[in-house]
């Protein structure tokens, strides 16, 4: 390009500008066009709810016998879940299932591995009053928590009715759908920024297409939209052995033999933090969940370069909640 000297006046000002522009990272990438979208942030909500929905999350109170919240297995400084393959309940004792990260869980089509409810306030009461999990009931609940001076002034002033069961799941409900997690590198390469990633890990992500994964981890949340047989080629189930009633999946919810071993597909956002990986937490690493998923799931097994790609461009997926990773 020749110097603005030699240019004619009369571009100089329009040249100089774009250069600046250039310079200055004013030039913005257009998102790509691609089927995974990007996360999301948190809709705004009312800020008074949602500390009160996060006390109640953090608050033992919920469970029979006083040693159990929400937090003890969906502890969000562990990527909203916990390392167990099947945490325990209220009383000591190994949950049926096991438990599924609580970020990103608002975008989920239904919740629980079988989907036998759609919202988050349905889910609270059932984990609430579960014989397995918290083990309680909505009476003592209610009245823990209006003999609490400090939480009694808090419902007051975002409730008109004060302390019920209804004002408690919807402050439990209104802080966990501030648990996203935007901001991965995937996000920002969807964004736009090309560089947020690495060659490798867009040869993974092309890998994940090209094999079909992405028929089922689709979406916003690459996954929970959709249900499906865990062991479409090979029964999964029968080779691992000692099955149980909740490797029946849906199956308990609707007693339709095609439901049997149905389950809600998981989201893949943050799945390189959230080990062990599947309803029964049979799969303790990464790269073990990708070769059953290939063997059960799609017929085939990928070479071992393909795999190691795909494990990388998993990595990317990990965001970000409160500014932080």
């Amino acid at each position: 390009m020749a110097p603005l000297s030699r240019l004619p006046k009369s571009l100089r000002p329009w040249i100089g500008a774009l250069l600046l522009c250039a310079f200055a990272g004013g030039a913005r990438a257009e998102p790509l066009d691609e089927p995974l979208k990007p996360l999301p942030d948190a809709i705004a909500q009312n800020p008074q709810r949602v500390a009160l929905g996060r006390q109640l999350f953090h608050d033992p109170g919920l469970s029979r016998n006083n040693s159990l919240s929400c937090a003890s297995c969906h502890q969000l400084d562990k990527n909203g879940a916990d390392n167990r393959a099947l945490s325990l309940g209220f009383d000591g004792k190994p949950v049926a299932v096991n438990t599924p990260t609580v970020f990103n869980a608002s975008l989920n089509f239904r919740q629980f591995w079988d989907g036998r409810v759609e919202t988050l306030e349905e889910q609270t009461d059932v984990v609430i009053t579960s014989p397995h999990e918290m083990g309680s009931d909505w009476a003592t609940v209610v009245k823990r928590i209006d003999e609490d001076a400090d939480y009694r002034r808090k419902f007051a002033a975002i409730y008109p009715d004060g302390v019920t069961k209804p004002n408690i799941q919807r402050a439990l409900a209104a802080f966990v759908r501030t648990l996203l997690t935007p901001g991965s590198r995937f996000d920002q390469y969807l964004l736009g920024d090309t560089a947020a990633i690495s060659y490798e890990e867009k040869q993974g992500y092309q890998r994940f297409k090209e094999y079909g994964c992405i028929a089922c981890h689709q979406g916003v949340n690459i996954g929970g939209n959709m249900f499906q047989k865990f062991g479409v080629f090979g029964d999964y189930i029968a080779d691992r052995g000692h099955a149980t009633e909740a490797d029946q999946g849906r199956f308990n919810v609707t007693g339709d033999e095609a439901d049997r071993s149905v389950f809600k597909v998981p989201s893949l956002r943050n799945v390189a933090l959230t080990a062990p990986y599947f309803h029964d937490g049979s799969a303790a690493t990464l790269e073990q969940a990708v070769d059953i998923m290939f063997q059960y799931q799609l017929g085939r097994m990928p070479s071992a370069e393909d795999k190691s790609l795909i494990v990388l461009f998993l990595k990317t997926l990990s965001g970000r909640w409160e500014g932080k990773p």
